[in-house]
């Protein structure tokens, strides 16, 4: 019998007889474990225990805040290996990219716990004689937090960590596919005895119930989302509906140009790194690599070769440079893709096959797509897979079109050698992070994080911006 591991509400670890399955997607005859799913009346009593919590924490010392948010950061890097192995084992990313997603998570806690001794609040001078005015932020209150499966430690705690260093309660629903992340996450915030109970609750199940009745709830402040822009929309109604604080982030369709007169090393490998690494798991991906027709036969060739010689295996492998894809309907979706990409009038160049290894797993070969149009379904909508799509572009203004065809925003890159161009781009993308001679993929922590159109709605996440989402403004009027 595998452990099985119970939810955490209000400072208490709640066993359940309802539980599921955490298969590793390398090899599908390894449980990770049994995990509890919530029933309503315990969703209810998580919220509700947040409430009391929340007055707690949010009264709390800056210095005890502090204190927390660095011992679990601490924590999280000491463990870096310990639970990049477990991230690996129930996603399916290569050992490396388990660990780093991990030692990035601890990083978000020391940053933001950096965070809690920066909140200076404000003081002017009123436009009456003998009136002084202070402007001062306080928390938001009880934040429920919905994660998704292909980061399932670093982008639940770039949300988690903002929300404690301001004075928040949390009610966390990570994704039900990866719950031994979280989980883990949960058991080392549980250690910390200056948290008040309820100031953060796991609350594991479907996001159809669970993440239906905590987004519909009128007792919590906030919701913070990251997931599908079909399952946004829904968040941002429910939400709505109570007047409830929410932020969003979404689909993505990022794109990497490569201009006429990029240098070809520096463009295969940014378009290798940010369409495949992760699987191609990752909403930065750049799906769309629009290629000057000058470039654009030697670029595919030097593509095709590096993905040819990719070695797909066990995530815990040595070696191994791309893990499985997370599910078995992840990996059915992506090779009907492939399938709907070839049937619009697009060459398979290479890849795109379900592989058969040593340990049963959900492989796949990845794939690369040429001959493809912006009209394509392929390159509308988001993959979520290691599939490329290679549009051929006339030049620049062509290739800057098709990028901004898009009904999303959120990461788009390009690779020149000219100062001008890299100028003009920085203004011309439609997106809301751009990506100079790098991939679409990968970003800091310090600095904002979102995107444009339907790739993200309200305030941004991380650096000093998250503070928009995670507090509110008082202001105080004082006559001596």
């Amino acid at each position: 019998m595998s452990t099985q591991f119970p939810l955490f509400i209000n400072g208490q670890w709640i066993e359940t007889s309802n539980t599921i399955e955490n298969v590793n997607p390398s090899d599908t005859s390894d449980v990770i474990g049994h995990y509890a799913q919530a029933s309503a009346d315990e969703v209810e009593q998580a919220i509700v225990s947040a409430r009391q919590g929340a007055k707690l924490w949010g009264a709390a010392p800056l210095e005890t805040r502090y204190q927390v948010l660095m011992s679990i950061g601490n924590e999280l890097i000491e463990r870096s290996e310990s639970l990049g192995e477990l991230l690996s084992r129930e996603e399916g990313k290569t050992r490396a990219e388990g660990m780093g997603e991990v030692v990035r998570s601890g990083q978000f806690f020391h940053y933001f716990a950096a965070e809690v001794h920066r909140q200076i609040d404000q003081r002017v001078d009123s436009v009456r004689p003998g009136v002084e005015v202070e402007t001062r932020r306080e928390p938001v209150g009880v934040v429920g937090v919905i994660s998704p499966w292909n980061f399932p430690m670093a982008t639940a705690v770039w949300k988690i960590a903002p929300a404690l260093a301001f004075g928040n309660a949390v009610v966390f629903k990570p994704a039900n596919l990866v719950p031994g992340s979280a989980w883990a996450l949960t058991e080392i915030v549980s250690r910390q005895a200056a948290l008040p109970a309820g100031s953060f609750n796991l609350i594991m199940g479907k996001g159809s119930t669970v993440g239906d009745q905590l987004v519909n709830s009128d007792k919590i402040d906030a919701v913070t989302f990251t997931g599908s822009l079909p399952v946004g929309r829904q968040v941002a109604s429910a939400t709505a509906a109570n007047l409830v604080k929410c932020q969003l982030e979404m689909g993505s369709k990022n794109a990497l140009i490569v201009a006429a007169d990029a240098d070809i090393e520096v463009a295969v490998n940014a378009a290798f790194i940010g369409a495949f690494s992760g699987t191609g798991q990752k909403c930065t991906a750049s799906s769309r690599l629009i290629v000057d027709a000058s470039l654009h036969d030697e670029f595919v060739a030097r593509l095709k070769a590096k993905l040819e010689d990719t070695v797909v295996g066990p995530a815990l492998d040595a070696g191994v440079e791309m893990g499985p894809v997370a599910s078995e309907q992840q990996l059915s979706e992506n090779l009907n893709w492939i399938e709907q990409g070839v049937k619009d009038g697009a060459t398979l160049a290479c890849g795109g096959q379900r592989l058969q290894l040593s340990k049963p797993g959900y492989y796949m070969s990845p794939a690369l797509l040429i001959g493809t149009t912006n009209a394509m379904q392929i390159n509308r909508e988001e993959l979520f897979a290691p599939i490329a799509c290679v549009i051929k572009s006339n030049d620049y203004e062509h290739a800057l079109t098709i990028l901004n065809d898009t009904e999303f925003g959120l990461t788009a890159g390009i690779v020149t050698r000219s100062l001008a161009t890299a100028s003009d781009f920085k203004k011309r993308a439609e997106s809301g992070c751009v990506m100079i001679n790098l991939p679409t993929a990968g970003t800091d922590y310090h600095v904002p994080f979102g995107g444009r159109k339907h790739s993200s709605f309200g305030p941004r996440e991380q650096g000093q911006y998250a503070r928009e989402f995670y507090t509110i403004v008082k202001t105080i009027y004082l006559q001596p």
